[in-house]
């Protein structure tokens, strides 16, 4: 790939990283520039910045990161046979008996070796047992645990589609989803399961006897390496289906490709730090997203161990215990969880002395909050990142020391990515230090939304460009600031919430004549859900009412938390609500209440 109007290559090689298990699976497979390559992309053209990597000529923002070259697109590899080439033979015997997966509740673990036992005699009960084949659709509905992992790898090796959801989604949200990626068996819990439809090979418990020795012991007479049919999974298949709203609100199914994960996973290794022993990370974040789905992967990948926080609800003192027993090096969490760690003593008498780095992602965090942060944690790298579903995941982040201080930042370009920033009344590209509407570019951008041609033209241009609908800034540097959304969608504790889906529920209700939802600015969760309602005549309708009505609906992260009655809803002309207005107007009473 080269610059549109540089003679300058921005793809370049790394030596392929010494792994566990190997990144690179077939050695005889043609790779990208084979040729000795310097470990940075060598901008020597005078119209690129070396600094921010800006070109000047294209106003396209280049990735500075060292960049590990992909596989041929033409070369059938599924994401799985990418990550664990190992997973037919034995894990070299250093690794073999490491912990490849850690229960941080029950203390169970599962080594490199049994992780790689599982995954195959798994694979073969799919095939031969479930009768899954390479197409079909799995959905998932469960909290974390380890065997999240383990299905999901067993069933990308087979070519069939992945599509987690969130186990505290209601019906009526699993029935568009399930509408959507049109599953044909689900993965569920003894507390899920009642929430999922019939489906054609129904529904598997994840916490039962059955599917354990689905794990662990394959039908009589089956082989898992000879009795398994060879399946043929190209990288421009469909791998996942994971749930967002885009820039609208109506739940969209974003269809993932296996070279996307390919693609997010080589820029990952490219730009990490080289360590002397294993890293232990800890996911307080759900699987059922992207940003836990990644970070599976990829520390698996590299052999690093995953502990894995399977409580029903979030413990933060939990986490501190985990942290010091299972001498955890990274913690990855959302932005609350940043929060309560500046926050009151519950730290105090734990020995985090092994953590190193506390990686943050899911929505950006106040300044406010990051100064605490670095005042009471001197010694940690507070990693911040920028991502989306419909690009795999981060696309920017901060990597060691020197780019975890910069303060406000969520990091430099990521391996293999391209970005504009663009003037959104002009769409003309902005050079450093000017805000604009961010466009994203490169082999991580996602297939489409699935089943929604208009959908995805209007967030996808016929060059490949996505339109994330936020508005940030490059500093000179090539540091990414994130300013404000454009679209209309907030984050609440990390998840996306659409005003335009609340709103519809609201308008459903007899005695709301007409409403508006708006983010409310949180410091512990980030924004908060608020109805403004405008009621009928003669209506009595109260604030507990119209939590209760949207409250048995929706999942808990999208009910509304506060509700003010209003006489109208400031709109424009053309009928866009005005919703800046209306959180000043709510600011503005909270204050004169004080």
């Amino acid at each position: 790939m080269t610059c549109e109007s540089c003679d300058l290559s921005v793809l370049t090689s790394l030596t392929p990283p010494s792994l566990p298990f190997s990144l690179f699976i077939h050695i005889d497979l043609p790779i990208l520039c084979i040729q000795p390559i310097p470990k940075m992309a060598n901008h020597h053209n005078s119209t690129i910045d070396p600094n921010s990597g800006f070109c000047s000529q294209t106003k396209i923002y280049h990735s500075l990161r060292p960049i590990t070259p992909l596989p041929p697109l033409t070369t059938p590899l599924s994401i799985t046979d990418y990550l664990f080439p190992h997973l037919n033979s034995s894990p070299p015997p250093t690794t073999a008996a490491a912990a490849a997966l850690i229960d941080a509740t029950t203390r169970r673990r599962i080594s490199f070796s049994d992780f790689a036992r599982r995954i195959q005699s798994l694979t073969s009960s799919l095939q031969n047992r479930l009768h899954l084949s390479k197409g079909d659709t799995a959905f998932i509905l469960s909290p974390n645990s380890l065997h999240f992992p383990i299905l999901h790898f067993s069933l990308l090796s087979l070519g069939v589609v992945v599509s987690p959801s969130n186990p505290a989604s209601t019906k009526p949200e699993i029935s568009r989803q399930i509408h959507l990626s049109k599953p044909v068996i689900a993965f569920a819990t003894s507390e899920t399961a009642a929430k999922i439809p019939s489906l054609r090979y129904g529904t598997v418990l994840l916490d039962s006897p059955e599917f354990e020795s689905l794990m662990t012991r394959p039908k009589t007479g089956d082989n898992n390496n000879n009795n398994k049919q060879r399946v043929t999974v190209n990288q421009s298949d469909t791998a996942t289906i994971l749930y967002s709203s885009g820039t609208t609100g109506r739940i969209k199914g974003v269809e993932l490709t296996h070279r996307n994960w390919i693609s997010v996973v080589a820029g990952v290794f490219a730009s990490r730090e080289l360590r002397s022993s294993p890293a232990v990370a800890l996911c307080t974040v759900p699987f059922f997203h992207v940003y836990g789905m990644g970070l599976f992967m990829r520390e698996l990948a590299m052999g690093h161990s995953v502990a894995v926080c399977t409580g029903p609800r979030f413990d933060l003192t939990a986490v501190m215990r985990a942290i010091e027993e299972f001498r955890v090096t990274h913690v990855a969490l959302a932005p609350p969880v940043a929060v309560a760690m500046t926050k009151g003593n519950l730290m105090d008498g734990y020995d985090l002395r092994s953590l190193e780095v506390v990686a943050c992602g899911g929505a950006p965090l106040q300044r406010s909050v990051l100064v605490k942060f670095k005042e009471r944690f001197p010694n940690l790298q507070l990693a911040q990142a920028y991502g989306l579903t419909e690009v795999t995941g981060r696309v920017f982040g901060t990597v060691g020391v020197k780019e975890c201080g910069v303060v406000g930042a969520t990091g430099k370009l990521l391996s293999n990515s391209e970005a504009k920033v663009v003037d959104p009344d002009t769409g003309i590209g902005l050079p450093p230090m000017m805000p604009g509407e961010l466009w994203l570019r490169g082999p991580s951008v996602m297939k489409g939304y699935v089943g929604d041609a208009a959908a995805t033209t209007e967030i996808l241009d016929s060059d490949g460009w996505l339109r994330t609908g936020d508005l940030c800034y490059f500093d000179n540097e090539g540091f990414l600031f994130f300013v404000e959304r454009i679209k209309e969608l907030f984050k609440y504790k990390g998840y996306q919430v659409a005003p335009a889906e609340l709103e519809y529920l609201l308008h459903s209700h007899p005695e709301v004549a007409d409403v508006a939802v708006a983010p409310y600015p949180d410091e512990e969760v980030g924004q908060l859900p608020m109805a403004f309602i405008v009621r009928h005549n003669g209506s009595t309708i109260d604030e507990p009412q119209i939590m209760d009505f949207v409250a048995k609906q929706v999942a808990p992260y999208k009910r509304i938390r506060r509700v003010m009655f209003v006489d109208m809803i400031p709109k424009k002309a053309p009928g866009k609500v005005l919703r800046k207005e209306l959180i000043k107007l709510a600011l503005s009473k909270a204050t004169a209440k004080l």
